[in-house]
């Protein structure tokens, strides 16, 4: 990650937050404590942030009853870099479901952005929420590529949009792929009430929903249950999940594909 990135990311936490210690802030950037002290005597000098004691806090307080301009959860540039070669296994497979010629959704997050990569062997279009798949399909491929209209949540990466009639309406396709914060017996999980709404939004306008989640996903809770297992057709996961997770989310009918991460390194 780029310091200009690890900087906005490190001001939009404490805009989240308010404070942050040290350590809080090396496990949300994925970067060493070093860098995170660098990183906090410098925006503190450029008068950013506030520097304390174990960690910094914001410079002022949001008025009562401003807007919202950050969704909770972790960062897609940090996602991105964490599992990788079970996250490409597993999107070379959801890619592999789609049929020449046809619309897919594709929702945003780190583990459908790794279905970039195949998407632009395919004659494939795809309607996403992702800026950064939108933006990677549209520099490497020759997809068509539909965005809904709508405010860019840098952190995450995604547009969303506060308006129930746009352009998301207008499209109806047979797959929809989205990863989760965590799946298990209560359900698909996620982290903000706004990608809730937004990606129910994107699930109304598809016939069947197909979730990607590695090994480390499964079993996981979130604050808020975005579908419940019975809304789920098909869950492409690798071979590190826990069985018995695996177990209870067969049992309530879905389909539940497992790439084989020992076989691909081989």
């Amino acid at each position: 990650m780029l310091e200009k990135q690890r900087h906005q990311l490190l001001l939009e936490i404490l805009e989240e937050q308010q404070f942050a210690s040290v350590a809080d802030l090396t496990a949300q950037l994925n970067s060493s404590e070093a860098t995170i002290r660098r990183d906090l005597i410098k925006l503190s000098k450029e008068g950013r942030l506030e520097k304390i004691r174990g960690g910094a806090q914001r410079i002022g307080n949001r008025p009562a009853g401003a807007p919202k301009t950050h969704l909770a959860g972790s960062a897609f540039l940090v996602n991105k870099d964490k599992m990788t070669t079970a996250k490409q296994a597993i999107a070379a497979k959801a890619v592999s479901l789609c049929e020449e010629g046809e619309l897919v959704i594709v929702n945003g997050g780190s583990s459908t952005f790794m279905m970039g990569e195949y998407l632009t062997q395919r004659d494939v279009s795809v309607l996403t929420n992702s800026y950064y798949l939108a933006q990677y399909l549209c520099e490497n491929g020759q997809n068509q590529v539909t965005v809904p209209s709508g405010e860019i949540y840098r952190k995450q990466g995604i547009i969303l949009s506060p308006f129930e009639n746009d352009s998301i309406q207008n499209y109806r396709c047979r797959l929809m792929f989205t990863g989760t914060a965590g799946i298990g017996e209560f359900g698909v999980m996620e982290t903000d009430s706004l990608i809730v709404r937004a990606e129910q939004k994107l699930r109304r306008q598809s016939e069947k929903l197909v979730v990607l989640a590695d090994g480390s996903k499964l079993g996981q809770k979130s604050n808020f249950v975005i579908y419940p297992l019975t809304e789920v057709d098909i869950l492409i996961t690798d071979d590190t999940a826990d069985p018995r997770v695996i177990e209870q989310i067969e049992a309530a009918g879905v389909e539940v594909i497992t790439v084989e991460l020992e076989a691909l390194a081989a």
